[in-house]
């Protein structure tokens, strides 16, 4: 996901050169990236200049749903996730003394996630060096 907010805005990105930028296998990245398009954060485009691209902004993705979309709901503990459907996995959850310490690691957890978001992780496009020539000549 940082590799494409790095190319936000400059056409879809192929999973071969994000690979190798990463130094991942393809198929891992093939795996990942079903997710997030299931997940609608990022749309592939077909044919000889396809690839891979974010549905929003950088600044709109939430690192949360990044997360979630590649791991699931977020649970320090299967008792204490973060999916409703899941709420009910423990019968003790209700009379148990260390639930209450699971829901808080789970909530902070989902707050610094919900608290970021994809554009935090993306370096700031540096200028060239030829550019900042450039633009101290003609200053």
């Amino acid at each position: 996901m940082v590799q494409l907010g790095r190319r936000f805005g400059t056409g879809p990105a192929s999973l071969a050169e994000m690979a190798a930028d990463e130094d991942l296998p393809r198929a891992y990245l093939e795996q990942l990236v079903m997710s997030l398009r299931d997940a609608g954060l990022v749309a592939s485009t077909r044919g000889a200049h396809g690839g891979y691209e974010l549905t929003r902004t950088p600044q709109e993705i939430r690192m949360s749903e990044v997360l979630r979309a590649l791991e699931g709901p977020i649970a320090p503990m299967l008792c204490a996730t973060d999916d409703p459907e899941h709420a009910l996995v423990c019968d003790r959850s209700s009379r148990c003394t260390v639930n209450v310490l699971w829901v808080r690691v789970r909530d902070a957890i989902s707050g610094a996630l919900d608290s970021m978001t994809l554009a935090d992780l993306v370096p700031p496009r540096l200028v060239g060096s030829d550019d900042l020539q450039g633009a101290l000549i003609s200053s």
